[in-house]
């Protein structure tokens, strides 16, 4: 077949979204709790100094360290990068500073925002202090943001025995990342073709292979792949695994199928989900097509054909 016109290359806007729930050593309870009190706490090592953020072993010796001291809530300001455009869930909405603060009483500097009306307001120095958010649960978010505050350092610490009402024993922190993905020309012919409900891949001129989804090379000549073939659209299950666990946000009851699937044609297995079969009945060797949904892209799942299974020789070399 002769190459295809190269299309229009796509591009998206992807996130990656995911919460992480962790348990918190008596250290770190003790900081956040305090946090909620509107308490700052760092922590003392053997040779007096007083880390803030707190930890639970000393970085350097690798000692455990329990000693916690209250430090001020004012501070003086050590570094500062100004950030024009604020993203989503970041402490501010509106133009701020992110900011090292070396709070009153610490020897290390906590990061977080710096309210100021621009970058000509800002200056390693400046003196700040925290500035409290109205509702607090016991996380760094109680801490809203610092704002500038002309006072003298304070360089007293008081002991602390990290004894609250109600200690936070755990958080979840949220985690996302946002970016814009290009698939490249290969693949999006590939998205292109599939629109059309044909599943397109690209042939290697040295070895002969056809490589679905197409990169664009082949990964073992490492030479650039021009040449569409049109492969399946059925194919054959080469390996699985059953999914137990109900993924956010997706309609799919468990336990379900996911496995990989080598289309007639191709040289490579693309991964897709089984339907339309018992979890507990798909095998290798499987033949299966794929089924497409009213309006959809790509297949929604694939299903027995019906077909006697394919004999282990025809698809050993696709695992």
């Amino acid at each position: 077949m002769t190459p295809a016109p190269a299309p229009e290359v796509l591009s998206a806007p992807l996130a990656v979204e995911f919460p992480f729930t962790r348990s918190l050593g008596p250290v770190q309870s003790a900081f956040l709790t305090g946090l909620r009190e509107r308490t700052v706490l760092g922590v003392r090592t053997a040779d007096g100094r007083v880390l803030l953020p707190p930890v639970e072993y000393d970085p350097v010796t690798a000692e455990e360290i329990r000693d916690l001291v209250e430090v001020g809530t004012a501070g003086t300001v050590t570094t500062w990068a100004w950030n024009p455009a604020p993203r989503r869930g970041q402490p501010l909405t509106t133009p701020f500073a992110w900011a090292l603060v070396r709070l009153d009483g610490a020897d290390t500097a906590l990061l977080h925002a710096l309210d100021a009306p621009g970058p000509d307001a800002v200056r390693t120095g400046m003196r700040v202090r925290v500035r409290w958010a109205g509702e607090r649960t016991g996380a760094i978010t109680d801490i809203a943001c610092f704002e500038p505050y002309e006072s003298e350092p304070d360089p007293r610490g008081a002991p602390h025995d990290g004894e609250f009402a109600d200690p936070v024993r755990g958080i979840v922190a949220p985690a996302r990342l946002d970016y814009v993905y290009s698939p490249g020309r290969a693949q999006s012919r590939y998205i292109a073709a599939l629109a059309g409900r044909r599943t397109m891949g690209e042939r290697c001129p040295s070895c002969r292979k056809v490589y679905v989804p197409p990169r664009g090379a082949c990964p073992t000549c490492g030479v650039a792949t021009e040449e569409q073939v049109e492969v399946g659209p059925r194919g054959t299950v080469t390996t699985f695994c059953i999914v137990n666990i109900k993924a956010k946000n997706l309609d799919i009851e468990v336990p379900y199928v996911y496995a990989h699937i080598a289309l007639d044609g191709a040289d490579l297995a693309l991964h897709g989900r089984i339907g339309g079969i018992p979890y507990d009945q798909v095998r290798m060797g499987l033949r299966v097509e794929p089924v497409w949904t009213e309006g959809g892209r790509y297949p929604d799942h694939y299903r027995p054909t019906g077909e006697p299974d394919a004999d282990y020789d025809t698809y050993k070399e696709l695992l």
